[in-house]
């Protein structure tokens, strides 16, 4: 094929809507661990195997096994004659557009060529719009799921899809469903007010009564109604849920988080390890034992002369879980917190340090969860390691991030009381006045920042930095 046809090839794969176009970059996931989720997920759950088969050869292609996507898109073809035989062209569009990056990727060009026509024919005569842009629900939906699949950077996306599929058709169970979790996501992750939460809350009563036998929509019910102090309401749909799908290890997963979250950990424990011999990779089931263990720890604490060897022997255990979730997913990045946070409970300060150490120099982390490492690795260093200099240092690293989190306000909350704690006891210097004025001017409290400096530089009356940051405030305050 000639430069110039190879050049018009490529200008085309690009009108296509598949998982090649959608921007689903590989640093925001684990490939392995996605890999197995999806795998987990064709194996228990046999009406998404169209849109598993998909990703799944999209996965393929990020590890350079184009081959291995090539059957997987088999495979999708083989789902979609099966379970849509008057559909073929309009449930085909994703699967082939995938075909055609798959063949450019392999320097296949002719063969790219024909599905990048099919889909354009398709899609001519299944709509007026030509160069394979289409508007279908179905393509909306598949997008979604997709992007569900890619992490926390893609929910508000996929969000947009699913309402875009149900502009089209508001009834369906599939596009309801995905608009539910995508909702639910978004509620754990962002800061949403109360308004989102309740919109969540109405979008999965809707997703469960269109798919009663969705046992992974009523668990998240009842994890929603856990979340408004509902709880007790949640319950019975846990047991209804386990009652249906007592094997399915998506299920199993919520139930056990439930249970976790209502303090009732040795309960957690016994159905995770029900999931994890069904699903012995799972990232997720091995991070939640993790936490499992980190909770039982806690509690044997909390004894006056708590049993040694038995700490010793669930550190070691939540150690073994902690450490599969890195290597299986290295941007799981909260589970480092969770490591590091581990070996500082058994007194492993070296280790700790070393595994905080790894997450603070990696530059792939987003806003939130960079909150969240300054955060721990801060109270690490004041409750751990002793050092109020270090802690306060990273406690403003966090605030200094402008991301409105819960972090971001715990990060403030505790230099605030560290700081008027020093000060309270008399031992306030310069740099304590000065840094709680830094505090309240990230924060925004203008004249109670200009009030500290004013102190900070009573004390320390030639300090250049106090006297810019209270002149540039109190020029602020006048403009």
């Amino acid at each position: 094929m000639s430069t110039i046809s190879k050049d018009s090839l490529k200008t085309s794969l690009l009108q296509l809507e598949c998982h090649f176009t959608w921007n689903l970059e590989k640093e925001d996931v684990g490939l392995e661990a996605l890999e197995e989720t999806i795998l987990d997920h064709i194996k228990f759950v046999k009406e998404c195997k169209i849109t598993d088969y998909n990703i799944l050869c999209y996965v393929c292609h990020l590890k350079n096994s184009n081959e291995e996507g090539l059957r997987n898109l088999q495979k999708a073809e083989e789902a979609i004659q099966e379970h849509h035989p008057g559909e073929i062209a309009r449930r085909s569009l994703v699967t082939w557009g995938n075909y055609a990056w798959i063949y450019y990727h392999m320097q296949r060009y002719e063969e790219a060529q024909t599905y990048a026509s099919k889909v354009e024919n398709s899609c001519k005569k299944l709509s007026s719009t030509a160069h394979g842009k289409i508007q279908l629900p179905e393509v909306y939906a598949e997008q979604g799921w997709a992007l569900l699949r890619f992490g926390k950077n893609y929910f508000e996306r996929a969000k947009d899809c699913f309402e875009n599929a149900l502009k089209s058709e508001p009834n369906n169970p599939d596009f309801n469903a995905g608009y539910a979790i995508a909702m639910f996501r978004l509620d754990n992750f962002a800061d949403w007010n109360n308004t989102g939460t309740w919109l969540c809350l109405e979008a999965l009563k809707r997703a469960v009564e269109l798919n009663p036998n969705d046992t992974t929509l009523l668990a998240l019910l009842a994890l929603q109604l856990q979340r408004i102090k509902r709880g007790h309401e949640g319950e019975r749909y846990i047991e209804e849920g386990m009652q249906k799908t007592p094997d399915f290890p998506v299920f199993l997963r919520y139930a056990a988080s439930f249970y976790r979250k209502r303090g009732e950990v040795d309960k957690a424990m016994k159905i995770l390890k029900r999931a994890l011999s069904l699903t012995p990779n799972s990232v997720i089931v091995h991070h939640q034992l993790g936490l499992c263990y980190k909770f039982k720890i806690l509690d044997l604490k909390k004894a006056r002369y708590p049993p040694q060897e038995e700490v010793d022997n669930l550190l070691e255990l939540a150690i073994f879980h902690l450490k599969t979730v890195i290597d299986k997913k290295p941007v799981f990045f909260s589970a480092y917190c969770d490591l590091g946070n581990i070996y500082a409970l058994g007194k492993r300060y070296e280790e700790a340090e070393e595994i905080f150490q790894e997450v603070l120099q990696r530059n792939d982390v987003f806003c939130d969860v960079k909150q969240e490492i300054y955060f721990n690795y801060a109270n690490f260093q004041q409750f751990d390691m002793k050092s109020e200099s270090k802690a306060i240092k990273y406690y403003i690293e966090g605030l200094k991030m402008e991301n409105d989190s819960y972090k971001r306000k715990k990060c403030s909350e505790a230099l605030e009381k560290l700081l008027k704690q020093k000060i309270r006891n008399g031992l306030g210097q310069a740099t304590d006045f000065g840094t709680y004025g830094l505090v309240h001017k990230l924060n925004g409290k203008k004249q109670e920042a200009i009030e500290c400096y004013e102190k900070a530089t009573a004390l320390d009356p030639n300090n250049e930095e106090y006297l810019n940051a209270l002149a540039e405030l109190q020029l602020s305050i006048s403009s």
